[in-house]
């Protein structure tokens, strides 16, 4: 099993907008560092050193300014979505606070082609591959999880509702979490993906699942406080979760980049704990911080890139994952009698030797070669006796 390490790769995108505030927002020419600088009228302290407000600058993996969606999914998604078909499993997120893009990323506008969103754009490139590489055996399942007030929601069981016999998350032996409970639907071409897709109308954590490595697109709630929420209400309760949820969130992430830290929190909720391999786990993960370039939004986009910076500390390793299928090993045996036969022909011509295998041997031990091949096939016969 290959192992890859690498740190998490943290992107931030900047929602368009009419009010962008560059003397707040200032976006370096390096393309990777973003710095906020506090409005004139704040009363943070000043640098007495330098004489002139503080600032905090970020530097991360990319700035993502006025670029469109096909630019986003190829910096942000492409590499991850390619690894999964190689086997390696991924991980795309989305943070921010609300209204900052987040879905408008993840899902895009269905107003026109060129405004799709990562999830579309990822389905289509799994297809496309799928057809161009005939040989290999490819299984795509689809699955759409929400999580709703700690409670798990399959969107794709009938209407929106709570599993009736309650779903689970569950660790496997090797350290990967699945969820209990949970459907998988298969999808044979990118229609078929895109129809769940449009039919869940909601907020997810999608799971595209191959045969060797699954890819995970998860777009998270609003990260803004609670106060600013100005909720009542179910609403308040909702927030209050949202809020909860997101704050063990961070407290994982702040446990996963301290490298002195033997226990990260990833049970404290349903969300850290479904993220648990995405997190510093066997994964290939990428996330996308969404902010507002607005004066008015400053607290929120500080803390947003905060996180971001955060994020990027915390290390995974992408492995490349070994999965015996049937079929996939019936092709691969065929691919390889294949080889053996052409390097067989071209040994039976330098050697001048009969080329037909009726030639060498008697219809007793034909028939005798034909029955240990069947017992090997099901698994009756550990190996193969030819007479040579």
């Amino acid at each position: 099993m290959k192992t890859q390490s690498s740190n998490v790769g943290v992107f931030v995108r900047i929602r368009p907008t009419a009010n962008f505030s560059p003397d707040v927002v200032e976006c370096l020419p390096d393309g990777q560092t973003v710095n906020i600088h506090p409005r004139k009228d704040s009363r943070k302290p000043q640098d007495t050193r330098k004489n002139h407000l503080s600032y905090w600058s970020f530097r991360l993996e990319g700035v993502l300014q006025a670029a469109s969606q096909e630019q986003v999914y190829a910096r942000v998604c492409q590499r991850v979505v390619l690894g999964a078909l190689d086997g390696q499993n991924g991980t795309v997120m989305c943070y921010g606070q609300t209204g900052a893009g987040k879905t408008f990323t993840m899902t895009g506008s269905t107003e026109s082609y060129q405004q799709r969103g990562i999830i579309p754009r990822a389905l289509q490139e799994v297809f496309l591959e799928v057809e161009k590489r005939t040989e290999h055996v490819f299984s795509v399942h689809l699955s759409y999880l929400e999580i709703y007030n700690e409670t798990l929601v399959d969107l794709l069981q009938g209407p929106p509702r709570p599993c009736p016999r309650g779903m689970v998350v569950m660790e496997e032996p090797g350290g990967g979490v699945f969820i209990r409970g949970l459907t998988l639907h298969p999808v044979h071409n990118e229609e078929e993906a895109l129809n769940l897709l449009f039919e869940s109308h909601t907020r997810t954590l999608s799971d595209v699942k191959y045969v060797t490595a699954k890819l995970n697109l998860v777009d998270l709630a609003g990260s803004e406080r609670l106060e600013k929420t100005g909720s009542e209400g179910q609403m308040l309760k909702e927030a209050m979760y949202i809020n909860k949820s997101l704050s063990f969130l961070e407290q994982a992430i702040l446990a996963l980049a301290d490298r002195r830290r033997d226990f990260v929190p990833f049970r404290q909720t349903k969300l850290t704990h479904a993220l648990k391999d995405t997190l510093g786990g066997n994964c290939n993960t990428v996330l996308v911080a969404n902010i507002y370039g607005e004066a008015a939004h400053m607290e929120d986009t500080l803390s947003t890139l905060r996180f971001a910076s955060r994020m990027k500390c915390v290390q995974t390793y992408a492995a490349v994952n070994e999965h015996n299928g049937t079929a996939a090993q019936i092709k691969k045996l065929k691919n390889d009698v294949h080889m053996l036969r052409e390097e067989l022909s071209i040994y039976t011509t330098l050697a001048k030797r009969p080329s037909s295998p009726d030639d060498l041997l008697s219809k007793a031990e034909l028939a005798d070669i034909q029955s240990q091949v069947q017992r090997y096939l099901e698994g009756s016969l550990e190996e193969i006796s030819v007479r040579t």
